[in-house]
C-alpha cells in the first residue's frame, strides 16, 4: 500500500513530531508544572483546532451534506475543531488564571460535545463503507452490543472503585466530574466501536486509496479512548499535570485523527465500482 501525503497531512506530521520532541525535553528534565507545561497543552491543541477546520471546508469537495462522506468528514472534523477550541479555553486559565487543571470548566463546552460528532462522524463513515452488510454479521452485532457494555464496566471499576475508594459521589468531587469521567472514554469507544465493525469493509471502496485515512481515523479513536482514560483517572487520584504521559497519549490520538481526516482534504483519483 503506497503512501502519499498531502500538504495538510505532511504539516501535521511534523507537528507532532516535534510536540513528541517537545514532550521527551518535558519528561527528561522532571518538568512538570509552570509555563511550558502549559505551552505543550496549548501547542497540542492546535492540531485538532486547526485539522478539523480544514476538514471541515472540505467536506464540500466530497458533496457536503448530500453524500455519506461528506458528513463523516464534515462531522469528524466538527469534533476535532470543538476539541481543539477547548483545549484552547484549558490555556487560558492555565496562562492567565493559573489554574493548572480546570475540570470541570468552560473548557467541557468544547470537549464534551466533540465526543457526540466523533461518533456521528463514524455513523456516517461507517454508511459509506457499507456498514449495513456488515452489521449482518452476528459477530459483529455481538461486538457492537456487548463491548460498550463491557468498556462502561470496566470504567467503572477503575475510576469509582480503584480511584474513588468504591464511592461514586465522594464529597470533593462534583456530580458534573463523576459524569464527565465516564462520558469521556465511554464517548470515545462508543465512536470505536461502530468504526472497528466496518473496518474490515473500508478497504473494498474507492479502491483502497483511502484505507490508511480509514486506519488512522479507527486508531485514533481507540487511542482517545485510552487518554481520556488515563486523564479521568489522574484527575480523580490528585497526579493529573500538564504534559503528563496522559497528555502525550491525547496528542497522538487527535493526530491520528487528525491525519485521517485531512487526508480527505483532496480528492484523490478512484473509479468508485
Amino acid at each position: 500500500m503506497s503512501v502519499h501525503l498531502n500538504t495538510p497531512q505532511r504539516i501535521t506530521t511534523g507537528f507532532y513530531v516535534l510536540l513528541v520532541v517537545f514532550w521527551l525535553v518535558l519528561f527528561v528534565t522532571g518538568t512538570k508544572e509552570g509555563f511550558y507545561n502549559y505551552l505543550y497543552s496549548f501547542l497540542f491543541g492546535l492540531i485538532p483546532l486547526v485539522g478539523g477546520l480544514l476538514a471541515m471546508l472540505s467536506a464540500k469537495r466530497w458533496g457536503g451534506f448530500a453524500s455519506a462522506i461528506g458528513k463523516a468528514v464534515f462531522f469528524i472534523g466538527l469534533g476535532l475543531f470543538l476539541w481543539g477550541g477547548g483545549e484552547t479555553i484549558w490555556s487560558y486559565y492555565n496562562f492567565f488564571l493559573n489554574e493548572p487543571a480546570p475540570y470541570p470548566s468552560l473548557a467541557d463546552i468544547g470537549f464534551a460535545p466533540s465526543i457526540f460528532f466523533y461518533g456521528l462522524g463514524a455513523i456516517y463513515l461507517s454508511k459509506a463503507t457499507g456498514a449495513k452488510y456488515g452489521l449482518r454479521n452476528p459477530y459483529a452485532k455481538a461486538f457492537a452490543v456487548v463491548a460498550p457494555i463491557v468498556i462502561f464496566a470496566i470504567s467503572y471499576y477503575i475510576l469509582v472503585t480503584v480511584a474513588r475508594g468504591g464511592v461514586l459521589v465522594p464529597e470533593s468531587e462534583t456530580p458534573l466530574k463523576i459524569i464527565l469521567d465516564i462520558v469521556y472514554p465511554l464517548g470515545d469507544f462508543l465512536a470505536f466501536a461502530i468504526a472497528a465493525v466496518v473496518s474490515g469493509l473500508s478497504f473494498k471502496y474507492m479502491g483502497g486509496r483511502y484505507a490508511l485515512d480509514f486506519i488512522t481515523i479507527l486508531l485514533g479513536l481507540f487511542v482517545m479512548f485510552i487518554g481520556d482514560s488515563i486523564f479521568s483517572y489522574t484527575t480523580t487520584t490528585g497526579t493529573f499535570y500538564n504534559a503528563q504521559f496522559g497528555d502525550l497519549v491525547l496528542t497522538t490520538g487527535l493526530f491520528l485523527l487528525t491525519y485521517g481526516v485531512v487526508g480527505f482534504y483532496k480528492l484523490k483519483d478512484f473509479e468508485t465500482s
